[in-house]
């Protein structure tokens, strides 16, 4: 999972190279003109902070070995997850709206992008906590000692902090 996870840091980090020297080198940048609205990106901010929270408390209750509460958070850290790709949905679909697709210019290819591969791996995540649910009902579920879970929990905090820095990035400078 550790190696799996550096790949994905050097796959972000290219990306996001991508857009700070695009950004550096254009003189009049074509930024979001206030097409973007903080408020959201910061309420998505919100909603995967939140989902940490729900994983690192699946994380406790499976110590506890209360499977329960265990199935309990990792429900709703994938609706959670799932709240984040809806309004991300309606954010996209907004800007098609008015027309702002990815060629529109430099910066709205780069927030496609870059928000796009960011969902993807959210919906990654999504997927593989409802799989480590899924697993929880087998037997074998505490001879592992939930170490699925714990896996899952370092893909989703991967997944929160990439988003942390994606979203001042984006929506703020």
């Amino acid at each position: 999972m550790w190696v799996f996870l550096a790949s994905e840091v050097m796959f972000f980090t290219g990306l996001i190279g991508a857009y700070v020297v695009l950004r550096m080198s254009h003189p009049a940048w074509p930024g979001s003109e206030g097409h973007l609205n903080v408020w959201i990106g910061a309420c998505n901010t919100l909603v995967l902070i939140c989902s940490s929270t729900t994983i690192v408390l699946a994380l406790a209750a499976s110590e506890r070995r209360d499977l329960s509460a265990v199935r309990t958070w990792l429900l709703l850290t994938a609706a959670l997850g799932s709240v984040f790709l809806v309004v991300k949905g309606f954010e996209y679909a907004a800007k098609f709206s008015h027309h702002i697709v990815p060629s529109t210019n430099v910066f709205w290819s780069c927030y496609f992008a870059l928000t796009a591969f960011h969902a993807l791996h959210v919906l990654g995540g999504i997927v593989f906590n409802l799989v480590v649910l899924a697993y929880t009902g087998r037997p074998a579920w505490w001879a592992s000692r939930g170490r699925r879970l714990e896996l899952a929990g370092l893909y989703w905090h991967f997944v929160d902090i990439v988003w942390i820095f994606l979203f001042p990035m984006l929506y703020l400078f």
